[in-house]
């Protein structure tokens, strides 16, 4: 008896396919499809989607709620020598609906943070899970020492790496007031949507506190292998470290 073998639907992709029938301008599609991850140029089938395309949106779906609710794998964390600690967050489902947990640490992790970590630093780097776990086990162990060697080169001093459990972006705020710490950057997963579940973003900011704004930070976002390479972005991050630490300022503020 022969076994119709079926195509894995996570391996399909459509950036390479117009399933509209009979398209006007089949190679307009094309070139539009080559230049944008969002869904254009699909068919239906009378008032749905096709099998294929709607097949595809749903395990794309289910990638960014995996992203969501999975864990970073901390074995590549201790790999790369990062200090582990956790906000007052308990678990994701607190993570998800109380986003102002995840912006705080416990006196108890505050005082392990300042005594086990270095203080007077020019450079913070923290590590956070995020809205992607996965972004984190895909990039860090690429992007880190990328920053690490680039920043050593440039002659400043580095502090302890710290990875945040149910981190919140706001968390570098609370340990660059704990480590005294010029430029504080923080990579951490971005919430996903339907092009990937691995996408991480970087803030930084300079002399980063709880008093300033959210214009205080300088972001680069859609860091990922099909986005901006991890290495590529780890150069220029250690560009704009430079840069904040000669500007004396981030965000808004520096002028680039």
């Amino acid at each position: 008896m022969k076994i119709d073998i079926l195509e894995d639907i996570s391996t399909v992709h459509l950036n390479n396919k117009v399933t509209v029938d009979n398209p006007i301008d089949y190679k307009g599609c094309m070139i539009l499809k080559e230049t944008t991850p969002a869904r254009i140029c699909i068919g239906k089938a009378g008032t749905r989607l096709k099998t294929l395309d709607y097949l595809k949106f749903r395990a794309d779906h289910s990638v960014a709620m995996d992203a969501v609710w999975s864990y970073v794998d901390e074995n590549i964390v201790d790999q790369l020598g990062f200090f582990k600690v956790q906000t007052e967050v308990s678990d994701k489902e607190e993570y998800i609906t109380r986003p102002d947990l995840g912006r705080k640490f416990s006196k108890d992790v505050l005082k392990d943070i300042k005594e086990n970590c270095l203080k007077d630093i020019d450079v913070q780097i923290i590590g956070g899970d995020g809205l992607s776990s996965p972004a984190i086990t895909s990039n860090l162990k690429e992007i880190y020492p990328m920053i690490v060697d680039g920043v050593k080169a440039k002659g400043y001093k580095i502090g302890t790496p710290i990875f945040v459990k149910y981190a919140r972006v706001a968390t570098m705020d609370k340990i660059s007031e704990a480590l005294n710490a010029k430029v504080t950057i923080i990579l951490i997963g971005e919430r996903p949507g339907l092009a990937t579940g691995e996408s991480m973003s970087c803030y930084m900011a300079y002399k980063a506190n709880s008093s300033k704004p959210e214009s205080q930070r300088t972001v680069i976002s859609n860091i990922h292998r099909n986005g901006m390479p991890p290495v590529e972005v780890g150069a220029q991050i250690v560009q704009l470290i430079e840069i904040l630490m000669k500007a004396e300022r981030s965000g808004i503020d520096l002028k680039l």
